[in-house]
């Protein structure tokens, strides 16, 4: 019996795809098993929760339970071919087609089932009975100036590889198992009932469509193990709050030969103290004194690559006008290209005045044009 997965994320049935992304991040972070060593308990969490995640996060499957509920993927597959699990489905006990001497209503409802997200019945090449690796994520967080240049991120965690003694088919010898000589390597057998035909698990094979005479004694048959992985990420420059990257077949790994799941890495940027992104555009406040703002003149100004740029401060220029500096913002997807820089004009009033200095604004202050508003 699955948990619903909207109660293990906390989210309402009608939570934006935002709110279960948020959700699971915070929750796949807290029930980590690298983060809980040897707590069984939060293992079986984080498994909950990703089996949660895979089915709300597809909009074909989140719609499949929203309808059958527990039904649409008894026995906890939620990633499988076949959501069914051991003979459950939505229709009752196994998956009814309508037998009409050929493959036409068979194949509709086929096509129908698929598009409710419930995959293939069988495939007849065993395929469909192998259960591919889950994906894994995880989450960084860099500051900018890492999001400018690039960085590498390492992540150590413990999942399950293919098994270095069978090289995954769970046989003793290494070798691919038998195909099951009842199913035909579907892992489903098919019953007539007169106007219906009914397809449940092989009970030769128990629906994994191959037969293993003497299972690997490393990996009991299994075709994986645990064990502890390092992973290094390239996270390009320029990255964007909120990027997910994906590195393909870096997941767990397939059972009996079947292919690796994915992994993710969701980068989050911490705010900079000196530097607001805009895209590929940075904004920096400056500090400009009055004087040059009226008389104008060249400010030094840093850059994020820890450069300094001298820019010409136009005179007369207003406070909250942006000056922009082509070319010194963030890099962009493109090769060699880059955003801008804009210089956010503030203006700096002096605290300590000489007399001479007192005296020349009182002068100044005592103008028309001053007196106009103009200073």
């Amino acid at each position: 019996m699955n948990k619903n997965p909207y109660e293990v994320l906390g989210v309402a049935r009608n939570a934006s795809d935002d709110e279960i992304k948020k959700a699971y991040h915070k929750l796949v972070m807290k029930y980590h098993p690298d983060r809980n060593p040897g707590d069984k308990s939060a293992e079986e969490k984080f498994k909950e929760v990703n089996n949660a995640f895979d089915i709300l996060k597809d909009p074909q499957k989140r719609a499949a339970y929203d309808r059958f509920g527990d039904a649409a993927f008894a026995g906890g597959n939620a990633s499988g071919a076949n959501p069914f699990g051991a003979g459950a489905n939505p229709f009752g006990n196994g998956a009814f087609h309508f037998n009409m001497g050929g493959a036409g209503m068979d194949d509709i409802l086929r096509e129908a089932m698929r598009g409710f997200g419930f995959g293939d019945f069988g495939t007849g090449n065993g395929q469909s009975a192998k259960r591919g690796g889950r994906d894994l994520l995880d989450e960084v967080t860099i500051d900018l100036r890492d999001a400018y240049f690039g960085t590498t991120h390492t992540v150590k965690f413990t999942t399950n590889v293919e098994c270095d003694k069978c090289h995954g088919y769970g046989t003793a010898d290494g070798k691919p198992a038998p195909t099951c000589s009842r199913c035909g390597g579907r892992g489903y057998v098919r019953t007539s009932r007169g106007f219906f035909a009914m397809e449940t698990p092989c009970p030769e094979c128990n629906g994994t469509g191959h037969k293993i005479d003497k299972k690997c004694s490393q990996c009991d048959g299994d075709g994986t193990i645990r064990k502890s992985r390092t992973l290094d990420v390239n996270i390009p420059a320029g990255v964007e709050d909120g990027t997910r990257l994906r590195l393909a077949g870096q997941g767990e790994a397939g059972q009996n030969g079947a292919p690796a799941g994915d992994f993710y890495l969701d980068v989050r940027v911490r705010p900079d103290k000196r530097f607001e992104r805009d895209g590929a555009d940075l904004i920096t406040r400056v500090d400009i004194p009055f004087t040059t703002l009226a008389l104008g003149g060249e400010i030094e100004v840093d850059t994020i690559d820890d450069k300094k740029l001298s820019v010409k401060v136009p005179a007369g220029t207003q406070v909250g006008e942006k000056l922009r500096v082509r070319g010194h913002g963030m890099p962009t997807r493109r090769a060699g290209s880059f955003g801008d820089l804009y210089i956010d004009v503030n203006m700096r009033v002096p605290t300590k005045l000489t007399e001479k200095q007192k005296k020349l604004l009182n002068e100044f202050a005592g103008t028309k044009s001053a007196k106009k508003g103009w200073f």
